[in-house]
């Protein structure tokens, strides 16, 4: 909010691109891709902050004439430095040849490459159609979580063990399905991913792998 505001006071020209997330979309009514018109029903405290902020910005764009832009991306992985994400968490721990624990095997996902994901906030600066929108982020190669941590083994090499169950007490239970339409990205700015997920998990190895070593 107080950026808004600076913004709309201080520097009315100026681009807002303000990161919102896939999980303002919480539980679906179905299991298939979810266009940027659904509903947003958020399933979790941080999901929850995002909505608002996500809703904000689309308010100051119709009210005070903001220049936002709201970007919804799906889960992203490539990071070197955090271990706290699902891809890197699992990479890191295979390297080092650990017990890997999957809470919700069964959830399905799409994964987006951290240059891809980057490649869509550059391409929509550049573009004056995307003032005022919404855009998923989205590569559109939907995986289960256990099936993702099969393709990490494969490449890590992995001969330790693979634990399947549930979240711990309290933690907030996701979406058993997130995944993204991207159609309107793709056709108004022209956005297209250029990593596949074997790519890009093939990639993200390689930099843990000179990382830990």
């Amino acid at each position: 909010m107080n950026l808004v505001h600076s913004i709309v006071k201080q520097s009315p020209n100026t681009r807002l691109i303000a990161a919102s997330t896939a999980e303002v979309y919480g539980w679906q009514p179905a299991d298939r891709a979810i266009p940027e018109s659904a509903l947003l029903n958020p399933a979790s405290p941080y999901a929850v902050s995002k909505a608002a902020a996500d809703q904000y910005v689309q308010m100051a764009n119709r009210i005070y004439h903001l220049r936002g832009t709201v970007m919804r991306p799906i889960n992203s992985y490539g990071r070197v430095w955090e271990r706290g994400f699902y891809t890197e968490y699992l990479i890191s721990k295979m390297l080092m040849g650990e017990t890997c624990y999957i809470g919700a095997p069964d959830s399905i996902r799409d994964y987006m490459f951290a240059e891809d994901h980057v490649d869509a906030y550059l391409d929509v600066a550049r573009s004056e159609k995307a003032i005022g929108e919404v855009y998923n982020v989205s590569p559109g190669n939907p995986v289960t979580n256990v099936e993702l941590a099969k393709k990490l083994s494969g490449l890590t090499g992995f001969k330790g063990k693979l634990v399947l169950g549930t979240y711990p007490p309290g933690y907030p239970q996701r979406p058993a399905y997130l995944v993204l339409d991207n159609t309107r990205i793709s056709r108004e700015v022209g956005w297209h991913p250029r990593y596949s997920l074997d790519e890009g998990l093939k990639q993200a190895v390689e930099l843990w792998s000179r990382k830990i070593n």
